[in-house]
């Protein structure tokens, strides 16, 4: 089965309302993929090492939040702290999507900064640059749950352009070995997908599978 995302035509990154729209694709995306998990989907591995499936839609669900909350200029890290998926994890998945969407399309929220406690305790980010965060993630966690469900995700060529040149922009080197590194050092890629290609330059291997 294939999952394929719709995008109008991107702007370049620097637009921060194309990225915001960009972003908002790229959620949807993930909230169709989620949708086809089923309770006796949730114990199974993802590529994100030692995590099940519930695991990982419990990180994308609290990081949701924590973004929101950034956006508003809340930076407490208790945010970010875990939280529970409850009976209904896809019900509670969709929740933290469409919480997060609606923070990112409050009026003024390209002119604040957003406080990313998990990334520095020291400076709040541009909100271009921090959506940009959010939006790589999204990507990479859609594959990760798709591949999870033995699906295919798709993106539009023009999306994963822009997450193509925001993949290169992620931090190499010793910092992807770091305890809680969003990221793992970038695995081998020769040939493929421009999706493969992202989520080897993040840490992937695009031939990851459960079995």
């Amino acid at each position: 089965m294939h999952i394929k995302s719709s995008a109008a035509p991107l702007s370049p990154l620097g637009d921060g309302a194309a990225l915001i729209a960009l972003d908002e694709q790229t959620v949807r995306t993930s909230i169709e993929v989620v949708a086809q998990a089923t309770d006796a989907d949730l114990s199974r591995p993802t590529p994100c090492a030692g995590w099940s499936l519930h695991d990982l839609l419990a990180h994308m669900a609290t990081q949701h939040y924590g973004f929101a909350a950034a956006s508003r200029g809340e930076g407490d890290p208790a945010l970010w702290g875990p939280r529970s998926l409850g009976d209904d994890p896809v019900g509670s998945y969709r929740s933290a999507a469409e919480h997060v969407l609606a923070a990112f399309a409050a009026d003024g929220v390209l002119s604040r900064s957003f406080p990313l406690p998990e990334i520095s305790a020291d400076r709040p980010f541009p909100a271009t640059q921090a959506i940009s965060f959010h939006f790589i993630d999204y990507v990479v966690h859609s594959w990760d749950v798709a591949k999870s469900l033995d699906l295919a995700v798709e993106f539009e060529p023009e999306l994963l352009d822009v997450a193509l040149a925001v993949a290169r922009a992620v931090p190499g080197g010793e910092t992807r070995l770091a305890p809680g590194a969003a990221f793992a050092p970038e695995v081998a890629w020769s040939s493929g997908s421009r999706l493969d290609e992202i989520v080897a330059i993040l840490g992937r291997s695009p031939d990851w599978s459960r079995d």
